[in-house]
């Protein structure tokens, strides 16, 4: 959000522009409202929208009548074939597909969109298996994956030059939508599938969801063929699918996630009517109120909506509300040097602990060696009081099975984090190894994500959810009776992500408001069960 932070500071801007507009994400829907208003106040400002797939009319009424610019593209011609039926196995038909583009098509590389890791690795392992039953029939094929938690020396090698004689194969996810050009891809299959986050304001947890692509990224990813020269896209799904089943644009972000982070901004920026702020598309009411009734409980605004002294400390940390609640309440527990990692840590989306097929065994013992007693908050912490220690060491990583590029991301975050510190006028002290203040700084900050373990396993507290620790989780197979997890998510269930085990009393101490003793009472006195579902081998 430095864009917002830039307009509302005391630099005078007059040119704006705004790259891939179709795209739609959060931050750009609030540039939108927020650029928009101030437009209109100043007539000397200019705002370009851009984009390669754009519904201009739509854009252009919501700037107030503006002018539209079509610039002719210099892309290269793009031929698109459709399937006549629909496949019943998109990840075969790909596989098939790349191996009949090899063997009868002419030079030029692959580009073949799939919708996450683990289709990614079957892939590659499908392709890799047939090439070596064809063996010297067919001419070399190297398959190349690239997807978020991949190690930056891996990625790199899809930028690798094809050896003559060879094609190369880059099985990716929608980040090659736009984010990166591959030199000399000729050919795109395209599944029309991709993984959606969804947000359920009623239950406060989000899937990733495997959902059809729009028609907007559809024709994003047929251009990537037509960068260096006249390029075909194999479309897996029939013409009357792409017209008739598709949307014409990805639904907005703002829709589908939960809207904390903007409350507050917005709240900070002096915006307090939100419900009638001018969003290009509105979110819905309900995440709305819950995200207000969030800052409520966590004591950003007061009862009349307003910003509290608090909430503007919040404000100035621009991580999630609840992560910038427990970094302040660190404070008073004096243990924000480990609470600022932590923090860090949680910032870089579960991208810490690299797990490759062919070394799963490897790498489930390099992660075991980092457990410490408490929970998943205190296991980050750990890898990067050892990673500082080995001097950021990048072969210690290797080593360790842990991803270098995260480990830099979250110590860039944490010094960023720290700098902030100075103006929210917070001591950064350590708490000298003992994990009580921590735990109750992370309940501070997290007490709307409590859950306890009761006869039929763990449940939330307020709304009385069936949720399970996930099994990567370090506390597994512990099973304490109180736990706090950082997100919820729903892939096969709902799996509680970085979990701490707490103690029911601290509830009390950092939400009184929130909690009534009554519904923290222990509802059974019995032995509960050590082992809840599955282990993590039959979870696969």
């Amino acid at each position: 959000m430095s864009l917002v932070l830039l307009l509302t500071g005391s630099v005078t801007l007059d040119v704006i522009i705004i790259d891939e507009a179709h795209e739609r994400t959060l931050h750009t829907d609030i540039l939108f409202g927020l650029i928009k208003d101030i437009a209109r106040f100043r007539s000397d400002l200019k705002v370009l929208v851009a984009s390669a797939t754009l519904d201009t009319e739509r854009f252009s009424c919501f700037f107030d009548d503006a002018p539209v610019f079509r610039i002719p593209g210099r892309r290269f011609p793009v031929d698109i074939f459709y399937t006549k039926a629909p496949e019943a196995d998109y990840l075969e038909a790909c596989v098939v597909s790349v191996l009949q583009i090899h063997v009868t098509q002419p030079t030029g590389d692959i580009l073949v969109f799939l919708t996450g890791q683990e289709e990614i690795e079957a892939c590659c392992e499908l392709l890799q298996e047939r090439c070596r039953r064809l063996g010297s029939k067919i001419a070399e094929l190297l398959v190349l994956p690239i997807y978020a938690n991949l190690p930056s020396d891996m990625q790199a090698k899809i930028f690798n030059p094809t050896p003559p004689g060879a094609r190369k194969v880059v099985v990716a996810t929608n980040i090659a939508e736009t984010s990166l050009t591959i030199d000399g891809i000729i050919y795109v299959i395209d599944p029309g599938f991709c993984k959606q986050k969804s947000y359920n304001a009623r239950t406060g947890m989000e899937s990733l969801i495997v959902t059809p692509c729009s028609r907007a990224s559809a024709n994003q990813r047929a251009g990537r063929a037509g960068r260096v020269a006249a390029g075909k896209c194999f479309r897996l799904y029939t013409a009357w699918a792409y017209k008739h089943e598709m949307e014409e644009t990805t639904v907005p972000e703002i829709q589908r996630t939960n809207l904390g982070n903007v409350v507050l901004l917005l709240k900070s920026l002096g915006i307090n009517d939100l419900i009638h702020f001018d969003f290009m598309d509105p979110p819905p009411h309900e995440t709305l109120v819950l995200a207000l009734e969030q800052l409520y409980a966590l004591g950003a605004l007061n009862h009349m909506g307003e910003l509290t002294k608090l909430g503007r400390r919040m404000a100035e940390l621009p991580v999630d509300p609840m992560l910038s609640k427990m970094i302040l309440a660190s404070e008073q527990y004096k243990c924000s040097e480990e609470v600022l990692t932590i923090a860090a840590m949680l910032s870089v989306n579960n991208s810490i602990f690299y797990r490759p097929k062919d070394k799963v065994v490897h790498a489930d013992n390099a992660r075991m060696n980092f457990v410490v007693p408490g929970g998943d908050h205190l296991v980050l912490l750990n890898v990067y009081n050892q990673w500082v220690e080995s001097g950021y060491s990048t072969q210690w990583c290797y080593e360790n099975f842990i991803q270098f590029r995260s480990m830099r991301r979250a110590r860039d975050v944490r010094d960023q984090l720290e700098g902030l510190m100075d103006r929210i006028e917070v001591e950064v002290v350590s708490c000298q190894g003992d994990s009580v203040p921590v735990r109750k700084a992370v309940t501070a900050g997290y007490f709307y994500h409590t859950a306890r373990l009761s006869k039929g396993g763990y449940k939330t507290v307020k709304h009385q959810q069936t949720v399970y620790v996930h099994p990567n989780s370090s506390l597994f197979e512990e099973q304490p009776r109180w736990l706090i997890y950082h997100e919820l998510v729903f892939t096969t269930k709902e799996f509680m992500r970085q979990v701490i085990e707490i103690e029911s009393g601290w509830l009390l101490e950092v939400a009184p408001h929130y909690y009534k003793s009554k519904e923290l009472e222990d509802s059974s006195s019995k032995k509960m069960p050590r082992k809840q579902g599955k282990t993590k081998e039959e979870l696969g």
